[in-house]
């Protein structure tokens, strides 16, 4: 594992922040990958580095975690570094003292910052006070490490990114936010399903658009599961209530009739298509019982490779 080192053209993302992939560049997330496999690989064969030695990542948790927190703090541990836990309520921001405030003293004691917040503009305004790198754990808007697990995920099993034909089938939410820019950026070809007043935020989709102009990335947006799903390589969905959205439940029950990912539907895939998930799921609901726990599914890989993605990006932000 000693010869597992970030690639050069990633040293200049050194202490940057990570907020969305909009952040990073075709190369620099091939970089990210590259570097993601080989420390899952040399893991496998017993291994050992310590390059964030002496290293301190603040994880402020606004949400609850599961994946985000224990992959992170795993992470840390694994690359010889430490990670703090934190929340709000254990913070002076529970008392009132200001974001800016909090971003100042942090980045006198720790080398990054990682938050799991609601709104996208207090991950901007922790950036833009912290003079550590800030990772996006996730946002209303952003979910950056998922798609960079999703991306490795994808690479692992198909052999490649450009080129695969990925449906997303559910709510235009955050993950898929994320997903538009992972698309984009490394010629990915997604095709979006959602049902009308779902769809995904036009800014986002305008700026995916732009990027995708310099890789062949198409992405397409339809009403219709089965339009976007056939002929896929792989088919993502995720929950249709997000944190934050359990008071509208029920009605979305109700408008996402006909978007469950189930047997049939990954019929008009490839017959070899993989299903994935960011996790948590809701088995009956945004897909079916058969679907998670059949042969297709990679969502436990998923899981896993947010630890190696984030393991590389510590090391690339950090080291």
């Amino acid at each position: 594992m000693s010869a597992v080192k970030p690639k050069p053209w990633l040293n200049h993302l050194r202490g940057r922040d990570l907020l969305s992939l909009g952040d990073v560049s075709p190369e620099e997330v091939e970089g990210l990958l590259d570097l993601a496999e080989g420390l899952k690989n040399g893991a496998a064969k017993g291994g050992t580095s310590a390059p964030l030695a002496g290293k301190i990542l603040a994880m402020i948790f606004d949400k609850p975690s599961t994946r985000t927190r224990v992959s992170f703090e795993a992470g840390m541990s694994q690359l010889g570094g430490h990670a703090l836990s934190l929340n709000r309520n254990e913070l002076q921001l529970g008392r009132g003292e200001t974001l800016a405030d909090t971003a100042r003293t942090l980045s006198r004691y720790v080398d990054g910052i990682l938050i799991r917040t609601h709104s996208h503009a207090t991950v901007v305004e922790l950036a833009r006070y912290a003079t550590v790198p800030v990772i996006n754990g996730l946002t209303d808007r952003f979910h950056p490490c998922q798609a960079l697990a999703d991306l490795l995920t994808l690479r692992e099993k198909k052999g490649r990114l450009a080129g695969l034909r990925v449906a997303y089938v559910g709510d235009g939410n955050n993950v898929l936010h994320s997903l538009l820019y992972a698309a984009a950026v490394t010629g990915m070809h997604l095709m979006v399903a959602t049902p009308p007043g779902y769809e995904p935020d036009p800014e986002v989709v305008a700026e995916a658009e732009s990027m995708a102009r310099s890789t062949g990335a198409e992405l397409r947006f339809f009403h219709d599961p089965e339009a976007a799903v056939r002929g896929a390589d792989a088919v993502y969905t995720d929950v249709w209530a997000s944190m934050g959205q359990e008071e509208e439940k029920e009605r979305r029950i109700r408008d996402f009739q006909g978007f469950q990912v189930d047997s049939k539907l990954m019929s008009c895939a490839k017959g070899d298509a993989l299903f994935l998930h960011c996790l948590p799921a809701y088995r009956g609901l945004e897909v079916s019982e058969a679907v998670i726990d059949g042969p297709r599914s990679v969502v436990f890989d998923q899981a896993e490779n947010r630890l190696h993605a984030q393991k590389a990006l510590l090391w690339t932000l950090l080291g």
